[in-house]
């Protein structure tokens, strides 16, 4: 297992605003497929964060434009 991202400090969560920016989309898109139930979340600390996972499953494959 490579340990390098956890030695950086990568805790396999976003912040809504960074899985806007991972997404390419507003932070009022990503609020909406949260919403909706496109998008989960789980609470850290009183804060809503996006699992790596749940980012990884929305991004385009190459050569595909836009969100799944």
């Amino acid at each position: 297992m490579d340990t390098k991202l956890m030695d950086a400090g990568f805790s396999g969560v976003f912040s809504i605003r960074e899985a806007a920016w991972i997404l390419g989309a507003p932070c009022s898109e990503v609020h909406r497929l949260i919403r909706v139930g496109v998008l989960p979340t789980v609470r850290r600390r009183s804060r809503l964060v996006v699992p790596a996972y749940a980012l990884a499953r929305l991004l385009p494959l190459p050569g595909e434009r836009g969100l799944r």
